[in-house]
């Protein structure tokens, strides 16, 4: 009788796990990665969470991880992952979610990806997103991105194929990028925990311009401990444990940057909730809300205008080609150049006022909302107007964006549920070189109140790993 045939499947297991196993020869790279090709088979079908699966291919990778005569150095032996279709993976074309903008085969893998191949992963492929990474909805003409947690609602975006399939099992964890909330809010759409590294911290390099250096690239993982092992491996770190932080003071804001958008009241709640767990783990709250200014609102929205035009002009790409929504939203971010309202300047003066808000209001961080309401439905938002995806992203996902024009680290934790059974999460906030002491207080979280690693049914296939029965 074969191995496989008695050990329950790794499909569920967390990437520390599965690398661990790996490394001690508990099992193969090559039985770990195929458990989570035949889920995937099984269940995406459902979710649209990834563009292509490398079935043979990822085979093979897993076999020469297996091969390696020394594993003690790969802090992801035999982890499975995917990477959002964006960032370039030797092989494959790199999709943008768009036909328009989707480019030749690779000849060679982005920095990040060099990096998790080089850490022992898998790439089992690539996952989708909205075209250009502009919405906060994933969907196209060839498929809707559904969340695990209720199928009639959205993933988030633009990381929401790598999120659907984290929140179901079919990775363990997931590479994404954020420019404007990209991990964050699909993290918090998914239950998932979900970090944005500070600026510079990881080589980002997509696009014309890094949008105006407002993206960087992280991960999404179902525990804490995954992902700052992901982190430290794109970082180009070594892998360290995390330290509980002693007594800090936590700023605490349900303010919302966009004017006349405020958090639901689960959302409310779930701040409330992070404050009492950050009680328990000996820390200070206050009320600390930063100031928003009206011109802030339209630096961001004139920024994200005009990255979606940098790429198309790098590119050498026609507006015509677009779908609707996009073709609009480069028309406005060729206008907002020309009027000189995307400027350097303006990013540098927010950043320099959020950094000195740590230092004025005496905090180490901030904990804020991570959404102002509930995932739109999962529908296909691509065929409506520009104006009709602008209301849907705005109105439910307002409080990522400022901390990238700032440049800081941020990231977002699950702390419950809604009363319509979704996630619940809150987001995180510090200054410059405040990745660590983030995921440390979302360890402290994770401790005091675990989470649900997985949505509802799933994975569908086993009950998890044998080094997690």
């Amino acid at each position: 009788m074969a191995v496989q045939d008695i050990m329950p499947t790794w499909v569920g297991a967390t990437a520390r796990q599965i690398a661990r196993a790996v490394r001690r020869g508990d099992v193969s790279a090559t039985q770990v990665v195929a458990d989570h090709l035949d889920h995937i088979a099984q269940v995406d079908a459902d979710l649209a969470a990834f563009r292509t699966v490398r079935g043979g291919e990822a085979i093979t990778e897993a076999e020469k991880v297996d091969e390696q005569e020394d594993l003690a150095n790969l802090p992801l032996a035999g982890v499975p992952i995917a990477v959002k279709e964006n960032t370039a993976v030797a092989g494959l074309p790199t999709w943008n979610g768009s036909a328009a903008m989707r480019t030749p085969v690779a000849e060679a893998d982005h920095e990040v990806v060099r990096r998790l191949r080089g850490a022992g992963a898998v790439i089992l492929g690539v996952t989708r997103m909205p075209e250009l990474g502009l919405w906060a909805i994933t969907d196209d003409e060839t498929g809707v991105t559904r969340n695990p947690w209720d199928l009639r609602r959205t993933s988030g975006g633009s990381s929401g194929g790598a999120a659907a399939a984290v929140a179901a099992g079919l990775v363990p964890i997931a590479h994404g990028n954020d420019g404007l909330g990209s991990i964050r809010i699909p993290a918090a759409c998914c239950g998932l925990v979900g970090l944005k590294p500070g600026r510079g911290v990881i080589p980002y390099q997509l696009g014309a311009d890094d949008w105006f250096g407002l993206a960087e690239h992280g991960m999404l993982a179902t525990t804490v401990a995954d992902a700052a092992v992901g982190f430290a491996v794109l970082a180009g770190r070594r892998p360290d444990k995390l330290v509980p932080p002693q007594r800090l003071r936590v700023g605490v804001s349900l303010r919302s940057p966009l004017p006349g958008v405020s958090p639901d009241a689960p959302n409310r709640d779930a701040v409330a909730a992070a404050g009492r767990l950050l009680a328990a783990a000996g820390h200070d709250t206050l009320p600390a809300d930063p100031v928003y200014p009206v011109p802030l609102g339209l630096q961001v929205v004139a920024t994200w205008f005009a990255a979606a035009a940098a790429d198309l002009r790098a590119a050498g790409v026609e507006r015509r080609g677009l779908q609707r929504r996009s073709r609009r939203h480069v028309a406005l971010g060729e206008w907002a150049q020309r009027r000189g309202y995307v400027r350097e300047a303006d990013r540098t003066v927010w950043r320099e006022r959020s950094v000195n808000f740590f230092a004025d209001h005496s905090i180490d961080v901030l904990l804020t909302p991570a959404l102002a309401g509930s995932p739109p439905e999962a529908a296909g938002w691509s065929g409506r107007s520009w104006a009709a995806n602008m209301k849907a992203n705005m109105r439910y996902a307002p409080y990522a964006a400022p901390w990238n024009m700032a440049g800081l680290p941020a990231v977002v934790v699950p702390v419950g549920r809604r009363p319509d059974g979704l996630p619940v999460a809150v987001q995180l906030v510090g200054p410059p070189g405040s990745e660590l002491l983030l995921l440390g207080i979302a360890g402290q979280f994770e401790l005091q109140a675990p989470w649900q690693r997985h949505a509802p049914g799933y994975p569908r296939v086993g009950t998890g790993s044998p080094a997690a029965a």
